[in-house]
């Protein structure tokens, strides 16, 4: 594919976006005897004080200072972690915990540690979304710790790899809030956090896992795209996450790396009230939508147009997916709605324009309201637009896209944005989360996945992909598609 042509950044731009970066990153600088510290620019700030139990959590993952008790190999398939192996009974799963391990405080990883973290996550309000339909319950058991689950469920150990269920210490669980400062396992600590600006991590030399290779970690949170890119340019991050589709043209390309990741950008449509009740309008809706003018005029080339909810990173889904009987297009006779997104992903709100003129052109009236995400998602939930455009992993928690369906599309999933309430799609999403893994699990996914498609509740327009910046100096930067591993052990700077 040919790279977009070269776009010049205003100079202004730059100065802004230099001036911005040079404060964030102020407190960076080499070590004497080895590689510098690490500095990082990320996309979105904390939404909830860093608590694992958000989706905050990975944030701790990307930094490598929280760990679960399981994590998930390229093909998604479990592997161990602070648990050395486990064995299923019926509902019961029975994880060995390793030995060797501390946590930042000193204090040595324990079964009651894992028993107080995972009942935390259990009960806490709202739940994880891995945990959206599963009632799980822990004890300790000798070294081992038994989770149980209401129901017989094969996909546990991966549920029990998603950062949201990470493994603190007891210091982490004081009063009503979960704090992981000095309370991870991995093997950069965390030591400060400074609100929504920066954060700052050191090397844990007493890592069960063995030292790592950089002397820690600088965090800045920078949710304008243009000064992350600037940043790596001016060399002042040496590692920029989620360079917006119209920056990258203008790094140097052997500074980026682009994998598809298994994200869409999704129009969810409100299926509880306004004009997409109406399921003939939802139809409408669907048909205006022209996604490869967005990939095209927005992403550049960037990105995959969608065929379905999952795209290019889950390659068996294009070979299982069927037809979907859909209903047929009613007349908008300009109904007014409102289509909100956020600012923290840069393509996000150009996006949301170019389907705003594609729905003005069938007969929607429509109203843009765009924010950053921290000040919209909760009315988002709440199903105060009639259309919210997304970008969504599909398989960020287990990595498995169950339990993404489940949370977006069950009546009672927690980040139901459709308001949808479909008993076929309960039903298949139920099958898809209660079939075991493998060849049967998959064929069930995509039945779950047609299921919603026939409700137009949601329109796939695109897959994204990571388009992250590392400096010429950079050894070992994960590039990871389920955006859950970024500074490892054996990252450094040269």
């Amino acid at each position: 594919m040919p790279l977009p042509g070269r776009r010049l950044l205003p100079a202004a731009a730059l100065t802004a976006a230099s001036a911005l970066l040079t404060g964030c990153f102020s407190g960076a600088g080499p070590d004497s005897e080895e590689g510098g510290r690490i500095r990082v620019a990320m996309m979105q700030p904390p939404r909830s004080g860093l608590s694992p139990l958000s989706d905050d959590a990975f944030k701790l993952s990307r930094w490598s200072t929280a760990e679960t008790l399981v994590k998930l190999d390229e093909d998604g398939d479990a592997k161990p972690a602070l648990a050395t192996k486990w064995s299923r009974s019926g509902r019961s799963w029975t994880f060995v915990i390793r030995d060797g391990v501390t946590f930042h405080d000193g204090t040595e990883l324990t079964a009651e540690d894992v028993v107080r973290s995972l009942t935390r996550a259990a009960a806490a309000s709202p739940k994880p979304r891995i945990l959206d339909g599963v009632e799980l319950t822990a004890r300790a058991k000798g070294h081992s710790v038994v989770v149980t689950t209401a129901e017989e469920d094969p996909l546990v150990p991966q549920r029990l790899s998603s950062p949201q269920l990470s493994i603190l210490a007891a210091r982490a669980y004081q009063g009503k809030t979960v704090n992981p400062v000095g309370a991870g396992t991995g093997p950069f600590a965390l030591v400060a956090v400074r609100g929504t600006a920066s954060a700052t991590l050191d090397r844990y030399d007493g890592y069960w896992g063995g030292r790592a290779k950089a002397p820690g970690i600088d965090v800045s949170f920078v949710p304008d795209g243009t000064a992350r890119a600037a940043a790596l340019r001016s060399g002042e991050a040496d590692i920029v996450e989620a360079v917006p589709v119209s920056q990258a043209a203008l790094l140097d390309q052997d500074l980026v790396t682009e994998v598809p990741m298994p994200r869409t950008n999704t129009l969810y449509l409100n299926t509880a009230k306004g004009p997409f009740k109406d399921r003939g309008l939802r139809a409408a809706a669907r048909e205006a939508i022209d996604a490869g003018s967005v990939v095209e005029g927005v992403y550049e080339g960037r990105a995959d147009v969608a065929e379905g909810l999952l795209g290019p990173a889950l390659p068996w889904a294009a070979g299982l997916r069927p037809g979907v009987r859909r209903a047929e297009a009613g007349d908008p006779g300009g109904r007014s709605l409102t289509l909100g997104t956020f600012t923290d992903r840069a393509e996000l709100p150009e996006v949301a324009a170019t389907l705003q003129q594609q729905l003005r052109k069938a007969g929607f009236r429509v109203k843009l309201d765009v924010r950053e995400y921290a000040n919209i998602e909760s009315d988002a939930l709440a199903g105060e637009f009639d259309a919210f455009l997304l970008s969504r992993a599909t398989v960020l928690d287990s990595g498995d896209p169950a339990a993404y369906l489940y949370s977006d599309f069950a009546s009672d999933g927690s980040f139901n944005l459709s308001q949808l309430r479909d008993p076929s799609v309960d039903r298949a999403v139920r099958e898809a989360s209660g079939t075991g893994t493998g060849a049967a699990r998959r064929k069930a996914v995509i039945a779950a996945e047609s299921a919603v498609l026939a409700t137009d509740a949601a329109v796939p327009l695109l897959h994204e992909r990571v388009i992250q910046g590392d400096a010429a100096d950079v050894v070992g930067a994960a590039h990871d598609p389920r955006e859950r591993e970024l500074v490892t052990a054996d990252t450094y700077v040269r």
